[in-house]
């Protein structure tokens, strides 16, 4: 599955949030200028966050797995707190 998010953000404040976030549950496997990759038992996830027009970033999150599986419920997760980290009164609230 492959999630997109646009965020005020810059992307190193991004994939520094990924490395926390999601190097909790998962092992980092790659690290790259604008890329971060981390895997694990639940599969793989894919962290890319590029400049975008004017003062946007790209956030984009892959996994390998189908829709709904703990890797795909993992990174949208991730795709909430970026938004609760450019937007500190956002309330992270959903099913998965």
């Amino acid at each position: 599955m492959k999630y997109f998010h646009r965020t005020h953000l810059p992307p190193e404040a991004v994939l520094v949030g990924s490395e926390r976030y999601l190097g909790q549950n998962l092992t980092s496997t790659e690290q790259q200028p604008r890329r971060r990759q981390f895997s694990g038992t639940i599969g793989r996830i894919t962290v890319t966050a590029q400049p975008e027009g004017g003062h946007y970033t790209l956030v984009t999150v892959e996994t390998d797995q189908v829709g709904e599986s703990e890797a795909d419920k993992l990174a949208k997760r991730f795709l909430t707190m970026v938004h609760t980290m450019a937007e500190p009164t956002h309330r992270p609230i959903g099913a998965y």
